[in-house]
C-alpha cells in the first residue's frame, strides 16, 4: 500500500523530489510530478521467483511520452544494478496511454507493448504482468493485452524504484495506490481488484 513515504511494505525508502501522499477514490496513494519525484525501495519483491504475478493500481496523468513508473532491479554482490530487470512502463499518446511490460533475465528479454490498446488518462487502473514459467502476459483491468513465450530465470536480490527508471530517467506523472507480488501465475479472476476499475480523481 502506498500510504506513506518513509517505507513501503515495511521496507525503507529513499525519497527523491517531493512526491506526496494523497486521498483518492481508491484510497491513499503517492502522487508523482513527472519531473523529479520518485521512491527507491530497498527490496526486489520478486527475487528468486520462478513464476509470478505482479499487480498494481495506478493513475497515469500524462507527462512525457515514455515513462518507467515501476522498476524492479537485480543487484550484483557489490550492490550495482545488473541488466536483469522487470518494469511497468507506459507510453502517452495525446490524452491516452498504453501499457508496456518489460522483463529481462540474462540473454532473454521481452517487451509486451500493444500500441493499439489505448486508455484515457486521469483514471485509476489495475494492471498486471503474469509469468507461468513459459509465457509472459500482461493485463489492464483484467483484459489481456499481450503475451509471448519466453524463458525468464529468477532474479537475484535487488531494489525497486517507483516513479522513475532505476537510473533516474523517464519520470512518471501520476499516482500509485498499491502493488501486490504473488509467487505464482494467477488468473484474472484471482487478481487483486475487480476487472473494471475506472474511477477518476
Amino acid at each position: 500500500m502506498f500510504d506513506r513515504l518513509e517505507n513501503i511494505g515495511g521496507h525503507r525508502t529513499t525519497v527523491l523530489g517531493q512526491p506526496r501522499v494523497i486521498d483518492s477514490p481508491v484510497g491513499k496513494a503517492v502522487e508523482f510530478d513527472g519531473v523529479d519525484d520518485a521512491l527507491f525501495i530497498d527490496n526486489h519483491p520478486l527475487a528468486g521467483a520462478e513464476t509470478f504475478t505482479w499487480e498494481a493500481v495506478f493513475r497515469p496523468d500524462g507527462g512525457q511520452t515514455e515513462q518507467r513508473w515501476f522498476h524492479l532491479s537485480e543487484q550484483d554482490p557489490t550492490g550495482a544494478d545488473t541488466a536483469n530487470r522487470m518494469l511497468f512502463e507506459l507510453r502517452v499518446a495525446g490524452d491516452q496511454w498504453c501499457l508496456d511490460s518489460y522483463h529481462q533475465s540474462g540473454t532473454e528479454s521481452k517487451a509486451l507493448l500493444n500500441r493499439k490498446s489505448l486508455h484515457p488518462l486521469g483514471v485509476w487502473y489495475h494492471v498486471a504482468t503474469v509469468y507461468d514459467a513459459k509465457e509472459l502476459r500482461n493485463y489492464v483491468d483484467g483484459v489481456q493485452e499481450g503475451a509471448a513465450q519466453v524463458h525468464l530465470a529468477p532474479h537475484g536480490p535487488g531494489r525497486s524504484s517507483v516513479g522513475v527508471r532505476i537510473n533516474k530517467v523517464f519520470y512518471f506523472k501520476g499516482a500509485v495506490h498499491l502493488a501486490r507480488f504473488t509467487r505464482k501465475a494467477l488468473s484474472p479472476s484471482e487478481f487483486l481488484t475487480p476487472p473494471v476499475f475506472h474511477r477518476k480523481g
